[in-house]
């Protein structure tokens, strides 16, 4: 009995590994299920850098290998679907999302120190007691005054929802202290919503983000409470973003259940967006504006009211994007934006612009019109490269390279002087705001509404002798500048000290007094 105790250990051991040897054996000639993106062997990129960061004389940084050769691999498809490295990954979603997580200010880096510009109403900061003029000297541990730039305290300042951080403020020559408990900061598509006249209202977005129909349903709201009957619908420079907060806006201007767009791939069968409830905005006159930079989800705004003669589109031809993009994130905490499928317009139109010529001809196509004198001329039938469709009253619509727009108003191609390109290329000018704003802020608290500004603000000979001297510490000589190029900076005083008062509801209140656009979409409210 004692001799088999002894060499008992020995047995079960040898069983163990006679037990492992033949498992290994046997699971050679078993088939198993492998996950999406495994593969029976290592691809050759792989192998590649896996040699160089084995083998290689010098020290790489593979991850760096890894990314450019995604990206080039990527480059032989469409120039949407594209490689989001994880670093930047946070950033590109909280556009999507519409939020971030952080303290609630807009700041100006100043003479290398942070001076607060705005705080957003009930914020985080605000909350917190801080006000604009502000600048920061330390936040947390880390001083903040002298050599800082952008990046760093966009870091230092963020961080979850719920944390606190530590500032140690200067506020009118004296030191203040302040906790600030981190919140939820809202990224807003809403530009500005606002009466143009008792029965015109203007709403502009500036992105399709998860909060973006929310957002259009509460200012519409407030609009039609304020007696509005038709809109001016403002679509300018909003370069898209997520297809179904598209589709849910255009429902409110469509009836019935039609057909709003839909969506084809290769390896995705047709999926049809259609009006799913009453909506706010289904009668009374409607201008939609749109202009080169209207891209994507805009663009599916723009054609499903163009083909359901829902509205008038005024402006310049769209850019011309009719890819739809899923991301898939992956292991290593970065994410693939994949082209999956393409849209179309309700009469079938898909408005995507060629891409054959590569990418550096597709990113540089909206400049090309430039060139070719579209932008003074508009667009005509020779510019088309897809096919004509006729809507409901007759009127004639095109497929391929953006939505044209049923009334053309030109781009404004009178360059400016190089001494004004330079105030407007830098910080110059939007320091020059914040600096004037707040020497002068007794003058501009008699001013309660943009409205109000526009029409009693009496200061611009003052504010343009200031800045002809704030420039010249720049090496930016205006004093000689022609008298059409002054009258463009003087009315950009005027617009970036409301946007300074008001953010931008008010710069868009007082631009819009003259904007040519908006002027058109009103004369055709009126007919």
């Amino acid at each position: 009995m004692k001799k088999l105790q002894v060499w008992l250990p020995l047995l079960f051991s040898l069983v163990l590994i006679v037990g492992m040897w033949i498992g290994s054996g046997l699971r050679q000639n078993i088939p198993y299920s492998r996950g999406i993106f495994e593969s029976a062997k290592r691809s050759s990129v792989q192998e590649v850098i896996d040699l160089v960061n084995l083998r290689y004389v010098d020290k790489v940084n593979t991850d760096t290998l890894t990314d450019d050769a995604i990206q080039a691999m990527l480059s032989h498809l469409d120039p949407h679907s594209i490689f989001i490295p994880a670093r930047y990954l946070d950033n590109v979603n909280e556009e999507l999302q519409g939020n971030f997580e952080g303290i609630g200010v807009e700041f100006y880096i100043i003479n290398d120190t942070v001076n607060v510009t705005n705080v957003l109403a009930d914020g985080p900061s605000d909350k917190a007691g801080l006000q604009v003029g502000d600048q920061f000297l330390k936040v947390g541990d880390s001083a903040v005054a002298g050599h800082i730039d952008g990046d760093r305290i966009k870091k230092l300042l963020r961080g979850p929802g719920g944390s606190e951080v530590q500032v140690v403020l200067l506020r009118n020559k004296q030191v203040v202290k302040a906790t600030i408990t981190r919140g939820t900061i809202p990224l807003y598509s809403v530009d500005a919503s606002y009466m143009l006249d008792p029965t015109t209202g203007y709403i502009h977005l500036n992105k399709f983000s998860g909060t973006t129909y929310e957002e259009f349903m509460q200012a519409t709201e407030k609009l039609q409470k304020l007696g509005m009957k038709q809109l001016v619908f403002d679509l300018r420079d909003n370069g898209g973003g997520i297809l179904g907060e598209a589709v849910d806006i255009v429902d409110e201007f469509l009836d019935d259940n039609k057909l709003i767009v839909y969506t084809q791939g290769d390896k995705q069968a047709r999926q049809d967006f259609r009006c799913k409830r009453p909506g706010l905005l289904e009668k009374g006159k409607v201008v939609l504006l749109v202009d080169e930079n209207s891209a994507s989800a805009s663009e599916v705004v723009a054609g499903a009211l163009q083909d359901w003669d829902r509205a008038t589109i005024i402006g310049r031809r769209t850019f011309g994007k009719g890819l739809v993009q899923e991301q898939y994130d992956l292991t290593d905490g970065a994410a693939l934006r994949l082209t999956v499928a393409r849209y179309y317009t309700p009469l079938g139109r898909n408005i995507q612009k060629p891409y054959d010529k590569g990418r550096a001809a597709y990113n540089g196509e909206v400049a090309e019109r430039f060139h070719n004198g579209e932008m003074i001329k508009g667009d005509t039938s020779a510019n088309h490269t897809g096919p004509a469709y006729k809507t409901k009253s007759g009127r004639t619509v095109y497929g391929g390279g953006g939505i044209t727009p049923d009334l053309f108003i030109p781009f404004d191609t009178a360059g400016y002087s190089q001494p004004v390109y330079a105030l407007f290329n830098n910080q110059t000018f939007s320091q020059f705001i914040y600096t004037y704003y707040m020497q002068n802020r007794p003058y501009f608290s008699q001013f309660k509404t943009p409205a109000d500004f526009a029409q009693r603000f009496d200061q611009l000979g003052t504010a343009w002798n200031t800045l002809v001297n704030f420039a010249a510490k720049d090496s930016i000589q205006l004093q000689s500048i022609t008298a059409r190029d002054k009258a463009e900076v003087e009315q950009r005083i005027k617009t970036w000290l409301a946007r300074q008062i008001w953010r931008m509801p008010g710069y868009y209140e007082v631009n819009n007094m003259n904007d040519t656009m908006v002027k058109r979409a009103l004369e055709e409210i009126k007919k």
